[in-house]
């Protein structure tokens, strides 16, 4: 099976080397890297030329805009996204997703990721934890962590690609839409594949966090007569609260 990985970046020039390395040092070897520029200013473009990649330098609508590119121009059986500012934590990740998909009646896959500091990528802020998905854990806030999140590119094919109508939380939407209303078969490998640097789009500032949970709740009010605001956020309290305080085993 071939793997199709998609980055997507404007001006990155101070991070996104630990992203291509981390994609061309995987030991598995039949992967696809395709990048998306959205037209950056700096050095970005000219790194990424030192790396084989499938690259694409044009002015976009946005993030989202960017990886449904990605998306189109992928070839590989399997698609997974990865940030500029993230980068896989060892060489075997890809070998570890792939040995999942040997399953033929897996759909997804996802995994734990680790937020960490900006400056020094050992300290580590944050332990994403996910676990296996179950009926209406969505409404509670859960999602599994998108870098993390691997899936057959006929799933996008039959149910679609992100929703432009969302500015932040469209990839909340589109794994609401796989996984909860559409029920593909997921797996969850319990394994930290993804560091990813904390000040991305999302959580840089309170403006995005604010932006990005109305946008979450506008999505489950849709879908669930009975959704508690409430509920959402004690769920969501608690679960950040034991991001914050829990560190994986091998860290």
């Amino acid at each position: 099976l071939k793997v199709s990985i998609i980055t997507v970046c404007y001006n990155s020039t101070s991070t996104i080397e630990s992203t291509l390395q981390s994609v061309a040092n995987q030991l598995y070897t039949n992967v696809e890297h395709v990048v998306i520029d959205g037209a950056s200013t700096d050095d970005t473009v000219e790194l990424i030329k030192r790396y084989k990649t499938k690259l694409v330098t044009e002015l976009d609508k946005g993030i989202y805009d960017a990886m449904n590119k990605g998306i189109k121009l992928a070839t590989g059986d399997i698609i997974g996204t990865l940030n500029a500012d993230d980068f896989y934590t060892d060489n075997n990740v890809l070998s570890a997703v792939m040995q999942v998909f040997s399953d033929e009646s897996v759909e997804a896959c996802f995994a734990d990721l680790v937020y960490v500091n900006q400056f020094d990528t050992n300290k580590i802020a944050r332990y994403w934890k996910s676990k296996p998905y179950q009926a209406d854990l969505f409404k509670q806030g859960w999602m599994p962590a998108h870098p993390t999140f691997f899936v057959r590119k006929s799933v996008y094919e039959k149910f679609g690609v992100f929703d432009l109508n969302y500015q932040i939380a469209a990839d909340f939407e589109l794994l609401f839409r796989f996984i909860e209303q559409n029920k593909i078969k997921t797996h969850y490998l319990p394994k930290v594949l993804v560091k990813m640097r904390l000040g991305g789009t999302t959580n840089k500032s309170l403006k995005n966090i604010r932006t990005q949970n109305n946008e979450i709740i506008r999505i489950l009010r849709a879908h669930y007569h009975n959704f508690s605001v409430f509920q959402f956020w004690r769920h969501k309290i608690i679960n950040r609260s034991v991001q914050l305080i829990s560190r994986p085993k091998a860290a």
